[in-house]
Formats: C-alpha cells, sequence, structure tokens
C-alpha cells in the first residue's frame, strides 16, 4: 500500500536512512557516485556506482557507522537553488549522475532543485525527512543485500550496485519481517510445488503455462467442486464453451482492441476469419444468453463455467502459478434486469467472502476500481453509463458497511468492479477475487429480455470470480497452509503405516474399506524402518497417519497420527473411518490447530 508521503513517519523514516546509508557508504568509499536512494515499502534503497566493490562483509562497518550518524542527531536542513546553480554544485561534487538528472529536470521545466543537508552530508532531494537522525530508531533496520541494477533502469546505461536496507517502525517489525520472510521463502508455492509434486512447468510445453501433476490436479479439482457446490445452492446453471473463436466475436465484445495486447496472437487460416484463443469467458456466455428470446421470468439468468483462458504476459511477469498464461478461471455472468442488480451484486460478494472466511484469509482488502475519466482510449466513453455503473456498485459497498478504497484506473473497459485482494506473508497483496458491472456488453451484443410490461429491456450483467484464477489462488493455498491442505483437498488423505508384515492384513481391509468410501489412501510397505515411514510422511504433509500394530490388529483399532500434532489417539476402527468421512464431507479445515475435529 503506498504510503503518505507528507504525514507517513514511515515514509519518513525510510527516506531519511537512505539518506544514512549513502553518507556511511561514503565514509568508506568517498569517491563513489550517487544515483537514487528511495524508500521502498520494505525500507530503501541507493545505487552506486563505485570506484572499488563493495560486498557483504562490509555490511557490519557500514551498519556501525549509520548507527554513529543516528547517534550524532544530525538534523536535516532543506534548502533550494536555481537550476544553473544546482547543476554547477553537482558538478563540483563530482556527481555525474545527478547531473544529468537535474538537466532532465530543467528541460522539464524545473527553474529550482531541493537539496537536504544532514551533517556532512549533502543530497539533491525533494524530501521530506524526519527533523534529525536521531529520531530513527538505531535497531529498526539492517542491511539486507546487495544487486546490480542499471541507471534509470535501462541496460544500455552504466550498470550500477544497488545496497537495499530493511526498515520498519521498530526492533520488533523487523524481527518480524525477516521472520515473515524466512517463512515466505519455505512455503514459496513454487518450493513447495516441486517437493510436493503438484505442477511442473515445461520449456517444451512453454513458459506461463503449467501442468498439474496429479496431486496438485486432486487439490485443483476439490476446489472446484467446492465452487460447483456452492454456485448450485445459489442459483446457476453450468455451461461448457471452446477455446478458440473468430475475431468478429471479439471486436463485438470489445477485448478488440482493447485487450488485444494481452491476448496471443492470431490463427490465420486460409480461406476463414482469424481466430484467437480465448482470453476471456464472457463474450462465449453472451452468445449463450442471446441464442434464443429471453423473458423476465427467467432473470437472473447465473452461467458458470470454469473455462480455459489464455493470456499473453509478458515473459518478465511470469512466476510459477501466480502469473501464468493459462488460466483455469472460476467464472460467471449473471443476466439480470435493474431491480436485481443491487442484490445480485450484494450475493456475489458475500459469497466470495464466504469462501476466505473458510480458508481463513486474514487482511482481505477490498479495491473499488473506477474508470479514469482522463484516458478514454482504455475505457467505454459513455459517461452516463460510467456514472450509474459507479454510483450502484458504490451504494452496494456502502450498504454493506465494509471498508474499501478507491482504484482509480482500474477498472474493467466495460465498467467499475469489485476486486478483493489478499496479502501473502510478506504482505505482497495480489487479486484473488473480483466482481464487476458491466454496462457496455448488453449493448455491443444488442442483449435483451422481455420485460412484465411486454417491452424489450437491456439486461445488466455481472462478472464475478470470486475464486479468480485457480492457478493463482492454489499459489496463494500452498503459501497459506505450508502445503499442509486438510484432509477435504489433501492429494493423499490418509497413509497407513503397518509396524510390521503381521498385520499387514488388518492394514488393507482397512484400505479395502476407505476406497469404497472414495478416500484417498496409501499403504506403506516399503522397506523402510517405522520412524522413516512416519518421518517420510510427515514430509510430504499427510494430514492423517494411521498407525497399525499388533495391539491395534487384535483390538481393531487404528492410532490415528495428525500432521503437526504431537498426541496420538486411538480409535476404534468404525470411528476411524466415520471420522475420516466426516473431515471431507464437511470439508472440515482440519489443518488449523485451533479446529475441533
Amino acid at each position: 500500500m503506498e504510503l503518505n508521503k507528507e504525514n507517513d513517519r514511515l515514509y519518513k523514516l525510510r527516506h531519511s536512512l537512505a539518506h544514512v546509508l549513502a553518507q556511511a557508504i561514503l565514509e568508506v568509499r568517498p569517491n563513489s557516485q550517487l544515483a537514487f536512494g528511495p524508500p521502498i515499502d520494505t525500507g530503501c534503497y541507493y545505487d552506486f556506482m563505485f570506484d572499488s566493490p563493495l560486498s557483504p562483509e562490509d555490511f557490519s562497518d557500514i551498519e556501525k557507522r549509520m548507527r554513529r550518524i543516528i547517534k550524532e542527531k544530525q538534523v536535516f536542513v532543506a534548502s533550494k537553488r536555481p537550476l544553473a546553480e544546482a547543476i554547477e554544485h553537482l558538478r563540483k561534487l563530482n556527481q555525474h549522475f545527478k547531473v544529468e538528472y537535474c538537466e532532465e529536470l530543467g528541460r522539464g521545466g524545473e527553474k529550482e532543485i531541493g537539496f537536504y543537508v544532514n551533517g556532512p552530508f549533502e543530497d539533491m532531494c525533494a524530501g521530506p525527512h524526519l527533523d534529525s537522525t536521531g529520531e530513527i530508531p538505531p535497531d529498526c533496520f539492517k542491511i539486507d543485500s546487495i544487486a546490480g541494477a542499471y541507471w534509470r533502469g535501462s541496460e544500455k546505461n552504466p550498470q550500477l550496485t544497488r545496497i537495499y536496507c530493511l526498515a520498519f517502525e521498530n526492533k520488533d517489525e523487523l524481527a518480524q519481517y525477516i521472520e515473515n520472510r524466512r517463512l515466505a521463502q519455505e512455503r514459496d508455492h513454487r518450493k513447495l510445488g516441486k517437493e510436493l509434486e503438484l505442477f511442473m512447468i515445461s520449456d517444451q510445453v512453454g513458459s506461463g503455462l503449467p501442468l498439474w501433476l496429479p496431486n496438485g490436479t486432486v487439490v485443483k479439482e476439490a476446489l472446484e467442486d467446492l465452487a460447483k457446490e456452492t454456485e448450485a445452492r445459489y442459483g446457476y446453471v453450468r455451461v461448457s464453451t471452446p477455446h478458440i473463436a473468430k475475431e468478429d466475436l471479439y471486436y463485438t465484445s470489445g477485448h478488440l482492441p482493447y485487450y488485444k495486447d494481452s491476448m496471443f496472437p492470431p490463427m490465420h487460416l486460409e480461406g476463414e476469419s482469424n481466430y484467437y484463443l480465448k482470453a476471456m469467458n464472457c463474450p462465449h456466455h453472451h452468445m449463450i444468453y442471446s441464442h434464443r428470446p429471453r423473458s423476465y421470468r427467467e432473470l437472473p439468468l447465473r452461467l458458470a463455467e470454469y473455462g480455459m483462458v489464455y493470456r499473453y504476459e509478458p515473459s518478465g511477469t511470469l512466476s510459477g502459478l501466480l502469473r501464468v498464461r493459462s488460466i483455469d478461471q472460476n467464472d460467471a455472468h449473471i443476466y439480470c434486469t435493474l431491480d436485481q442488480l443491487k442484490s445480485e451484486l450484494r450475493e456475489t460478494f458475500n459469497m466470495a467472502l464466504q469462501y476466505y472466511k473458510m480458508f481463513r484469509f486474514h487482511g482481505v482488502q477490498i479495491r473499488f476500481s473506477t474508470h479514469d475519466v482522463n484516458n478514454k482510449s482504455k475505457f467505454v466513453d459513455n459517461p452516463e453509463l460510467w456514472g450509474f455503473s459507479e454510483a450502484a456498485v458504490k451504494q452496494v459497498l456502502d450498504e454493506l458497511q465494509v471498508e474499501y478504497y478507491v482504484g482509480e484506473g482500474e477498472a474493467a473497459f466495460y465498467g467499475p468492479k469489485i476486486d478483493l485482494q489478499a496479502k501473502t506473508l510478506l504482505g505482497r497483496e495480489e487479486s484473488v477475487g473480483t466482481t464487476q458491472l458491466d454496462f457496455a456488453q448488453p449493448l455491443s451484443f444488442d442483449l435483451e429480455y422481455v420485460g412484465e410490461d411486454g417491452i424489450k429491456h437491456r439486461p445488466y450483467i455481472v462478472h464475478r470470480a470470486p475464486l479468480g484464477a485457480h492457478e493463482r489462488f492454489v499459489a496463494f493455498l500452498i503459501e497459506h497452509f505450508g502445503g499442509a491442505f486438510p484432509t477435504w483437498m489433501a492429494p493423499i488423505q490418509v497413509r497407513i503405516i503397518p509396524v510390521n508384515d503381521t498385520v499387514l492384513e488388518y492394514a488393507r481391509e482397512i484400505v479395502q474399506e476407505l476406497q469404497r468410501e472414495l478416500v484417498r489412501v496409501e499403504l506403506d510397505t516399503s522397506d523402510n524402518s517405522f520412524n522413516k515411514k512416519i518421518r517420510e510422511a510427515v514430509t510430504h504433509k499427510i494430514p492423517n497417519i494411521a498407525i497399525i500394530g499388533g495391539k491395534e490388529a487384535e483390538s481393531r483399532n487404528v492410532t490415528l497420527r495428525r500432521y503437526c500434532v504431537k498426541e496420538q489417539i486411538s480409535l476404534s476402527r468404525d470411528n476411524f473411518i466415520d471420522r475420516i468421512k466426516r473431515l471431507i464431507s464437511e470439508r472440515v479445515m482440519d489443518n488449523f490447530p485451533d479446529i475441533t475435529i
């Protein structure tokens, strides 16, 4: 989330610390060229050109120098110089990168250039800063890493050395961030996806085109089954549409040209129109709606599909399952009357929150995405309908009494939307679900229904995907759960571990009974020792480990060991099987320690 530069103390702290960092580094590398040193969401960085390399071994010394500068309570003093004087001053300081940027500002019309001085250090800067270095807690920061960076981000320019520094309000927040980052690295969905054999990316198939392995397919389909059952209770009907369509369909919908850069290139077929890979399901659903006349009695009509769509994401943005080019979307389109519109918006919003509450997502933020009145090339040009639609969505959010913020310019080209943002352990925010109000496509597709008055009317369309793209949602779940899925989602729901071969017959009986109940169960008949079998089950995050020894075989019982739960319990065979069936049928989130099972 962007900090308020003028009033936010943390922004000022991080900005001030960037100057302290630069001052300390100039003490050990006095001939260094300074580039930019901005505050960022985790602290700050500063780019330098060194005459001799700097390495992580130098960090401890630099941190000591920074703490000395903080202890000196150097006052930050702002000043301004006329453009020509500022350029000459920077030349005398031998700061060529600053000179270049100063000259660029002059070409843009700047007449004066801001500077800040603290102690012996001076930097070209617009601020703001704290009053003095003494306001920076000496234990709130840590030099984090060193990296290469091109001047102004262009590889045609000189390569610089970037020093990253973590900085938070206090020591505890810094420690918490470092711990969260450690957990995030352990829980990285790409790392766990490989270890748990959930998905893979093949160069031969193509970047951003994930292949779901058997274990990952179980997780994805369990999520899909949840959505299908939920949508059935909400009155949705399911449809299925092809993966390609003629370009005329996408011109009608408006995706060409508004969305062309995100679509794969057209397929040229001799003697036919060009075809495009489907980048969205909505035009196909609109064709299903319009295949025959509709009456108000049929509305709201809720068409749902797990539709695979394809989007040409730039290669540099692809990241595991979070950013892909083939997307299995939890999609639906609701065709409704004006009187039904607000209730449908409320219902889709509440459905999304129902999912997020179930999965224990914390800190879900709501973004009300509006259009940008100054960017007519990105949005359908219809001020009256934009005004009506945005007012309708805002009224629903206000009536729901939820906190939200406005994302100007983040709307779909055809209407405003409610984006639901979830955060990872590190605070990275991603959209996990969306609800959109579409006023444009009913017009472009000439969609109608016959009202109670016998006159034809335009329906309103609500696009919604509360679980978004399965790829991104599963990535979130992998990291959220640390790969330890609840029993109902787990690729292997039960692993049975016999203590020795004498109990195999009893163990196989339990396996067969569980299989009859469609439970995903494995019997470990490997030559591994008993302890190693337990360790392997824990490593693979099996939620239920059933231990069968001589005592269990004799009493017809099972000793149940839960993943990451120290206490083992003894259950009768029937109670054990009933317990597993209940965890699955009721979709109990038994991977959370506070859940009573």
